[in-house]
C-alpha cells in the first residue's frame, strides 16, 4: 500500500512540477517527461535480462548448497543470533543460511552475487510465510481471498533482511574508490574509513528502528555480544586497511572478495560430492529457478525505474535540491553539503543514478573537494531502498510492505546524517 502511494506521488510531484517549467519558458519539458519513460523502461528490462545469467549461476549454487547440506549448517551456526534477531524463522530453518550469506556479500561489496542470494532468502521466507498462514487459515476459517491478501503481505523476517540489505552495509568500497582514482584524487582512499563509519551507523540505526516495530529486545547477551564483536570487526579492518598504499588496499581487498567467493561455489560442490548429490541436475534445477525469478521481477522493476525517471526529468530533484539550500542558508547553516546532496537523495531511489550524481560531483567540483569527497560516503553508505523493494518483494508477490518503507528509508536518513556528520569531522575546515 505504501509503494502505491510513492508510485503515484512521483508522478502527481512530477506533473506539477513540470507545468511549473513550462509556465516559465521550458517548454521541452514533458517531451523530457515522455522520453525518460521509454529510456527506463528499457533500463529496467536491460537489468533484469542482465540479471538473468547471475541468478541462474547463484540460484543453482544455492541449489547444491541445500541438497549438499551447507545451508543446513550455516543456519544451525547462526541459529543463536538469528533466532532473536529473527524470531519469526524456526531454528536450522534453511533462510538463516540464505540470509547470512547475502549479507556476507553485501559487505564485501559483491552486488552481483548479494541480488541472487538475497532473492533466494526472500523466496525461502515467503514459503515460512504462506505456511503459517495457511495453517492460521485452517484454524481460522480464513476464505481464499484473505489467505491470499495474507500471503501478499510481508512478514517481520523479511522487513527486517530488506532493512538490513537498504542500510548497505559494505566493508570494501572497492568501485568508489576506482571512481576516485580515475577522476584524479591525490588519495582515492581517503573516503574509505568515513564510507565504513557511515554505512555501520545506518545499519545499527536500521536494525534498532525496525526492533522497535517488531518488540524485539536488543538487550539480551547474545546480540549485545554480536554487536560488540562487530564494532572490533569494523575497527580491525579500519586499523589493517589503513596501514595500506592504494594499491595495496584494492588489490588485497578485491583479492579477498574474490577468494571468499569462489571458495563458497567450492565448499558447495565438495559438500554436494560428500553427500553424493548429482550436482550438475542440482545446479540446472536451481538455475531454472533463477530464470524465473528474473522474469517475475520485470514489471516491479519498470514500474519503479520509470516513477523515479520522471521526477527526474520534471526538475523534481533539482527544486527539492534547491529548497534545501535555501532553507539551510536561512537558518544560518553552512551549505557546502548541500551540493552533494542530490547523490544522498538518489541513493534510495536509483544505485546508477546516484553513482552518476557522485561522478557529476566530483567532476564538477573536484574529487578532493568537500562535496566530491560527502557524494562517495553518501553513495557508500546506504543502499538502493525503492530498487530493493521492488525487486526483493516484487520477486515474491508481495504487496502489502506494511513498515519496510518506513524502516528503510529511516536507516537511508540515519546514514545520510551520520555521512555528513562523519565528512565535517575528517574533511571539513
Amino acid at each position: 500500500m505504501v509503494l502505491n502511494y510513492i508510485w503515484i506521488a512521483f508522478f502527481l510531484l512530477a506533473a506539477v512540477c513540470a507545468v511549473v517549467q513550462s509556465l516559465m519558458g521550458n517548454t521541452g519539458v514533458f517531451a523530457d517527461i515522455i522520453n525518460s519513460t521509454f529510456d527506463n523502461a528499457k533500463t529496467a528490462f536491460e537489468i533484469s535480462l542482465g540479471l538473468t545469467g547471475v541468478l541462474s549461476l547463484w540460484m543453482g549454487v544455492m541449489k547444491i548448497g541445500e541438497k549438499g547440506g551447507m545451508v543446513s549448517a550455516l543456519s544451525k551456526m547462526l541459529s543463536p543470533l538469528f533466532t532473536r534477531l529473527f524470531p519469526d524463522i524456526p531454528k536450522g530453518h534453511p533462510a538463516t543460511g540464505h540470509i547470512f550469506m547475502n549479507i556476507a556479500a553485501n559487505m564485501l561489496g559483491l552486488d552481483n552475487a548479494a541480488t541472487p542470494l538475497g532473492l533466494k532468502a526472500m523466496e525461502s521466507m515467503q514459503e515460512l510465510n504462506v505456511a503459517r498462514n495457511e495453517e492460521a487459515g485452517r484454524k481460522g476459517g480464513w476464505t481464499t481471498q484473505r489467505l491470499a491478501e495474507q500471503n501478499a503481505t510481508a512478514s517481520n523476517p523479511m522487513i527486517m533482511f530488506l532493512v538490513l540489505n537498504t542500510s548497505g552495509l559494505t566493508i570494501i568500497p572497492v568501485s568508489i574508490m576506482v571512481y576516485r582514482a580515475q577522476l584524479g584524487a591525490a588519495q582515492p582512499t581517503d573516503v574509505f574509513v568515513p564510507i565504513l563509519l557511515a554505512t555501520f551507523a545506518a545499519t545499527l540505526a536500521g536494525v534498532i528502528i525496525c526492533s522497535i516495530y517488531q518488540r524485539i529486545n536488543l538487550l539480551k547477551p547474545v546480540l549485545l555480544g554480536t554487536l560488540g564483536a562487530l564494532c572490533a570487526l569494523v575497527s580491525a579492518v579500519i586499523w589493517a586497511f589503513s596501514q595500506m598504499d592504494k594499491e595495496t588496499m584494492d588489490t588485497v581487498s578485491t583479492l579477498t572478495a574474490n577468494i571468499i567467493l569462489f571458495g563458497i561455489i567450492l565448499a558447495f560442490i565438495l559438500s554436494g560430492m560428500v553427500r553424493r548429490v548429482n550436482v550438475y541436475e542440482a545446479f540446472i534445477e536451481g538455475a531454472k529457478d533463477g530464470f524465473a525469478t528474473a522474469v517475475r521481477v520485470i514489471p516491479y522493476l519498470v514500474a519503479i525505474l520509470v516513477a523515479i525517471g520522471v521526477f527526474r526529468a520534471s526538475g523534481g530533484m533539482d527544486i527539492l535540491i534547491n529548497g534545501i539550500n535555501w532553507l539551510v542558508q536561512l537558518c544560518g547553516g553552512d551549505t557546502d553539503f548541500v551540493a552533494a546532496l542530490p547523490t544522498a537523495l538518489m541513493k534510495p531511489l536509483s544505485g546508477s543514478g546516484a553513482r552518476g550524481m557522485m561522478v557529476d560531483t566530483m567532476t564538477t567540483y573536484g574529487a578532493d573537494s568537500f562535496a566530491g569527497r560527502l557524494a562517495c560516503i553518501f553513495q557508500g553508505s546506504t543502499d538502493t531502498t525503492f530498487y530493493i523493494l521492488a525487486v526483493y518483494f516484487g520477486s515474491i508477490g508481495i504487496r502489502h510492505t506494511r513498515h519496510a518503507v518506513t524502516c528503510g528509508l529511516l536507516a537511508d536518513l540515519a546514514g545520510i546524517l551520520a555521512a555528513i556528520a562523519i565528512a565535517y569531522f575528517f574533511f571539513g575546515n
